[in-house]
């Protein structure tokens, strides 16, 4: 009701503003071409003041309506993000402020100094005090806001905490592949050209090959390596090791604030530390549905659209608990040589015992 209401006053000014115009051409057909031109400069000067104060409503309303629905919202979830929401916030109400008094000043002069008789036009061709100030000052505002941005991105990407988790994070079309190290805490080596899709997504190194000259390396054999889902500890930085495995992605962490470049051969990292769990969230946002979502923001391909993970944040107990349940891929592959799994001898002697 409030849309069709909408646009049915929206209909109706344009209608208004239509047989203005059309009465002008008419008064300008009877009284000449000067008073013509008097006029019409009189019904754009009341134009422009009427679009600066629906353009002014209409923000307002906007805002108002379209607020909650955008990120900020509610706070940001990581402890590093709370940088980027006060670099936005500062960003936004300086450019807000100088949006709102430009706006009224460029469509006020339009109605204050329409053409008059009465009035005097002054010119002058050339001004340097006008001149500094219009481009000196924000150029210093500019030069503020990208230090700030440049000390929040190398806070972003610098050395982890020690004590942080580690995650590798490696982007294909068009999906994601997390991967975590294994009791021994170190991550195997890898190598594009054993990549197999069906079994070894990452190429890990698990034998010997003489032909491209690799040998097996035993760190990778309790890799812990999820698709599309990846899980952290509530309090607990997290250091993300990011690649890609065919084009390039942008690993997008909207409710965390931070992103980064998924490339081809050239590792990236960032890191950050989760504040709210998953079901926290969930709480905080009024939305049982909530995930963290990791997204891809680089155009990748015709399937970027749907290049979706989930981030799940629980607490430490929580992941062991996780973790305690994962098989490292390796084992996935090879299940003969998982020391978990039951012999066949066993089996067999227990089959002819019954």
């Amino acid at each position: 009701m409030t849309f069709n209401l909408t646009v049915a006053v929206i209909i109706l000014v344009f209608l208004i503003i239509f047989q203005i115009s059309k009465a002008s051409e008419y008064v300008a057909i009877l009284k000449g071409e000067e008073q013509n031109r008097k006029n019409t400069n009189k019904v754009n000067g009341f134009l422009m003041v009427s679009f600066l104060v629906l353009g002014l409503i209409g923000v307002w309303y906007c805002n108002s309506l379209l607020f909650g629905k955008t990120l900020l919202a509610h706070e940001s979830a990581s402890v590093q993000g709370e940088r980027v929401d006060s670099m936005l916030w500062l960003t936004l109400s300086i450019t807000g402020i100088v949006f709102i008094i430009t706006q009224i000043l460029l469509f006020w002069f339009a109605y204050k100094y329409q053409e008059n008789d009465k009035r005097k036009v002054v010119y002058f061709a050339h001004s340097n005090k006008l001149e500094a100030l219009w481009t000196g000052v924000p150029a210093i505002v500019l030069t503020v806001l990208v230090v700030i941005g440049l000390r929040n991105w190398s806070y972003f990407t610098s050395d982890a905490p020690k004590d942080a988790m580690v995650v590798e994070v490696t982007g294909k079309q068009f999906g994601w592949i997390f991967r975590y190290p294994g009791k021994d805490g170190v991550f195997g080596k890898k190598y594009y050209k054993n990549i197999d899709p069906a079994t070894n997504s990452l190429g890990l190194i698990w034998r010997d090959s003489a032909s491209l000259n690799l040998k097996d390396d035993p760190a990778t054999h309790d890799d812990i390596v999820q698709e599309q889902t990846m899980y952290v500890v509530k309090g607990k930085p997290v250091k993300l090791i990011i690649g890609s495995r065919d084009v390039i992605h942008d690993v997008g962490l909207s409710q965390f604030r931070l992103k980064m470049d998924a490339v081809p051969g050239i590792p990236t990292t960032l890191w950050f530390t989760p504040k709210f769990t998953t079901s926290e969230m969930k709480k905080i946002t009024n939305n049982p549905n909530f995930q963290y979502e990791i997204s891809c923001d680089q155009m990748c391909g015709n399937g970027h659209y749907s290049m979706k993970g989930v981030i799940e944040v629980v607490e430490q107990e929580d992941y062991d608990l996780w973790m305690a349940k994962q098989k490292p891929l390796y084992f996935q592959s090879f299940p003969e040589k998982d020391p978990s799994a039951p012999k066949a001898d066993s089996t067999v002697k227990a089959i002819a015992k019954n």
